[in-house]
This record gives structure tokens, C-alpha cells and sequence, in this order.
């Protein structure tokens, strides 16, 4: 079964019901059969964007679903992984990715993840395929 890796802005989407893509988040995690993989930097974007956004509560609820959560993985970067998310960030000034997106484009290749659930395009842009 195929993974699929799990962006900041689609952790933010299903935890904030005035989200404008929460609705669309909250169905594709209830039909989704397949495992979900994040990172922890994809942890702690998150994390940082729920307590600046909407509150402590928030963040520690999140923590505490990826903790408990079955169904999906936490993968930590290793040294390697750091190297190269730093020489991609360096070489793609042409975009507007963040340090944290180029991370996950780092690990989606080595783990053989296609897509992702995201809601914005860049990882569009980097080649994979978006769900929903």
C-alpha cells in the first residue's frame, strides 16, 4: 500500500474548523485507507502555526493525535537528510518554499512517497501528486 506524506498546511486544515480547506481535510482523512508519514519538522511547522494561529490548546492537541495515532509515522531527519534539505533550500530560490517543504522533499523520494496530502502547490512543483 502506498503512503502518502502529510504537509503543515493539511494538519492545519483538519485541526481548524474556520479553515477554509477543513471540510475537504476532515473527508479525505475519514476515506483515507492509506498509512500517513510525516516528519518532524512537518511537526513542529505545525505545532508553531496552531499556537501563533489558534492557541496553545490547539498545538498540544495536535501532539497529542500524532502520538497516539495508528495510522501514522513520524519520521526524524538524520544529518544526511539535514545536508541536502539545506542544499535544495539553496538551490531553489526560484520558489517560495520553505525549509520545511524541501525537507519533505527530501524524504518523499527515499521512502518511495508519490503524494501528498497538501493543499497548497508546492509540492506540485516539486513533482509529486496532491490529494485531495
Amino acid at each position: 500500500m502506498q503512503s502518502i506524506f502529510v504537509d503543515t498546511g493539511a494538519w492545519y486544515a483538519a485541526m481548524v474548523r474556520k479553515d477554509r480547506d477543513h471540510e475537504a481535510a476532515k473527508l479525505f482523512l475519514k476515506n483515507n485507507t492509506s498509512s500517513l508519514i510525516t516528519s518532524d519538522y512537518v511537526m513542529d511547522e505545525t505545532v508553531t502555526l496552531l499556537l501563533s494561529r489558534v492557541g496553545h490548546s490547539y498545538a498540544v492537541k495536535f501532539l497529542d493525535m500524532l502520538q497516539t495515532s495508528r495510522k501514522t509515522q513520524l519520521i526524524y531527519l538524520t544529518p544526511t537528510q539535514i545536508s541536502a534539505t539545506v542544499t535544495l533550500f539553496r538551490e531553489r530560490a526560484d520558489k517560495e518554499w520553505s525549509f520545511t517543504d524541501c525537507s519533505s522533499f527530501v524524504l518523499m523520494p527515499e521512502y518511495q512517497i508519490q503524494v501528498a496530502f497538501a493543499f497548497d502547490e508546492h509540492f506540485k512543483q516539486a513533482g509529486f501528486q496532491v490529494k485531495p
